[in-house]
């Protein structure tokens, strides 16, 4: 085997990593008295701090984001190039941090910025390639309109999730090494990889910020255009024929973002108020530490993105039932271990 277009392919990844994660870093030193003095965000029924503590790191993880993918394009490391529908998502996720910057600040009204999200990732599913499909037996439109329901949904489950320290963190970094790694074996086009990279390496920057207890959060500024990024990334995965990995990977993120609001639903709760009856955050009210919660999750994560690696490389349809069954366990498991919480006693009050 000829390991000369290996190298460098790894020397281009670990540059972009590397550029987004030093940019990401200076542009929060740069920031932080900014934000400090005007993006505090102040405990609240959906908080899990109880200090007030700067918010919009967000805008660094993007922006990091966004210029080590523009030097990848222009080098054109890992053979990836700007196509009109890549185009799209960064102006996109653009648009969507400039709304979620303007929430941060001065919060909007639940329809107003339903509206405005809804059409922003129509925009990115209008840019998609025609011929893109996901779901084959639905009539194109029809698969387009779920698309964006879709897309809106995994959006706003990204923001929600992000409720404590160095979750979405342990939620990205796993997402975005698989998805370079499905890149490497043909599953995804070049232009993944470098989007995949960068975002690690701006969430790598900004994750010693964020470590429990964290001195600085995403805010909606860096939580929406995320999952807009991440949900696009993930469409890519099923568009290629691999919609089961496409769901594994984000699994538990899903089922705890979609259970909770069907409990709400059922309970007759206003589901747009703000609230902290997420599984991870009962979590951490009935004993779990945050570095408990997280290292859970982030573990859980990393075995969903190895089955996800492994229902794209064998395609038998044993291997893709089995590595369901075993991704809902461990999903189950944990989500279970959240609801149950610990058993409090001397040594394992919640903090």
């Amino acid at each position: 085997m000829n390991d000369e277009p290996w190298l460098p392919s790894a020397a281009a990844g670990a540059l972009t990593v590397a550029l987004a994660a030093v940019v990401s870093v200076v542009l929060i030193i740069a920031l932080f008295p900014l934000l400090r003095r005007y993006a505090l965000a102040r405990p609240s029924a959906r908080s899990s701090h109880t200090t007030p503590t700067p918010q919009g790191g967000g805008i660094a993880v993007l922006a990091a984001t966004l210029a080590a993918i523009a030097l990848a394009l222009e080098l054109r490391l890992l053979g990836a190039s700007l196509d009109v529908a890549l185009a799209v998502v960064l102006v996109s996720a653009v648009m969507m941090a400039c709304l979620g910057a303007f929430d941060d600040i001065r919060p909007l009204p639940v329809m107003p910025r339903l509206v405005l999200q809804t059409v922003v990732v129509a925009g990115v599913v209008y840019a998609l390639p025609p011929h893109l499909q996901v779901f084959a037996p639905l009539p194109w439109w029809s698969e387009r309109a779920l698309l964006v329901l879709g897309g809106l949904w995994f959006v706003n489950l990204v923001n929600f999730m992000d409720g404590i320290d160095w979750m979405t963190v342990a939620e990205v970094m796993p997402l975005t090494a698989t998805l370079v790694l499905l890149a490497l074996f043909g599953a995804l086009p070049p232009k993944a990889a470098v989007v995949a990279l960068a975002l690690a390496g701006g969430m790598l920057g900004f994750a010693y910020f964020n470590r429990p207890v964290a001195k600085l959060f995403l805010g909606d500024v860096g939580s929406l255009p995320i999952g807009l990024i991440l949900g696009w990334l993930l469409l890519l995965v099923a568009s290629e024929g691999h919609l089961l990995a496409a769901i594994l990977m984000p699994l538990y993120y899903l089922a705890d973002s979609t259970i909770t609001l069907f409990r709400r639903l059922l309970r007759r709760e206003k589901v747009f108020q703000a609230h902290r009856t997420h599984f991870y955050q009962l979590a951490t009210a009935r004993g779990f530490a945050v570095i408990e919660v997280v290292a859970r999750v982030f573990l859980v994560n990393i075995c969903l993105c190895a089955l996800a690696i492994l229902v794209v490389l064998i395609p038998e349809t044993a291997a893709h039932v089995a590595a369901a069954a075993v991704a809902v366990m461990l999903v189950a498991w944990l989500l279970l271990g959240f609801a149950r919480g610990k058993r409090l006693s001397g040594d394992a009050l919640p903090r």
